[in-house]
């Protein structure tokens, strides 16, 4: 009975940026999970071809290419959805961009694309999917936040402002959104081998102070997300709302 509540057969999940790294880790397990996985992204080869692999291995798989910075696109592209192919259950708000320079330096043009990528396109899907979930009275969103959500570093300092924002949008969305039946939390992973941290994970310096930092002492594997976005998906959280869950090694949790 137990492992029922984290079983998502018939289920349809969103995930946006998902075409490599987290998202499409994120995707493969949730789709392990019995979910259909809806990929998200805007280039449409990478796209068909993350799906193809996905289908390859067994999954249920839908493309849903949008750019999830332009608001109107989220909002055609799920109504599509929806009236077209069925609802959209999951939402796992994944796209993001890194940016590193220092705070006196750092381009305004790229503090712009950081706040739509990482906060507004957030807002942008999470409304666009909440809108038809608060409709059937029930829907799961999980906000992808980070260890910069509660921690800083030299020359990020735009990227920790956005994934501070995501936690406290998805304190918005619950509050928002809890009384339609909705449960909306994050998932703040650490510091895992991504495309996105490609250069850190090089750095042979930058890796030896993480794992002296990092209790664990190592790096994250991507697969090591997929149990908490499958609790935060499932009815195994169905009285959970508004948190943030870090999944860092414990990082957070020492000095």
């Amino acid at each position: 009975m137990s492992l029922k509540l984290f079983d998502l057969t018939g289920r349809r999940a969103l995930i946006t940026g998902s075409s490599q790294g987290i998202g499409f880790a994120l995707a493969r397990g949730l789709a392990a999970a019995g979910a259909t996985a809806v990929l998200n992204g805007r280039d449409s080869a990478k796209l068909h071809t993350a799906a193809e692999t996905l289908s390859a291995e067994g999954a249920t798989v839908d493309t849903l290419p949008f750019d999830v910075t332009d608001h109107d696109a989220a909002k055609q592209a799920v109504d599509w959805f929806e009236a077209e192919t069925g609802p959209i259950d999951i939402l796992v708000n994944n796209a993001g961009m890194q940016h590193r320079t220092m705070l006196e330096d750092f381009p305004a043009d790229a503090f712009e694309r950081l706040l739509q990528t990482n906060i507004a396109s957030v807002f942008h899907v999470g409304q666009a999917c909440a809108r038809h979930m608060i409709k059937r009275g029930k829907g799961k969103i999980v906000n992808i936040a980070s260890v910069q959500t509660a921690l800083a570093r030299p020359g990020i300092a735009p990227y920790t402002a956005t994934k501070g924002a995501v936690a406290n949008l998805t304190k918005g969305m619950a509050t928002d959104w809890a009384q339609h039946g909705l449960q909306c939390n994050a998932l703040a992973p650490g510091y895992f081998d991504t495309p996105l941290n490609a250069a850190l994970v090089s750095d042979p310096e930058f890796s030896a102070w993480l794992a002296k930092r990092t209790p664990a002492g190592r790096w994250g594997n991507v697969d090591e997300l997929v149990g908490t976005c499958i609790f935060l998906s499932s009815e195994a959280s169905s009285f959970v709302n508004g948190t943030t869950v870090f999944v860092d090694g414990g990082i957070t949790a020492s000095l």
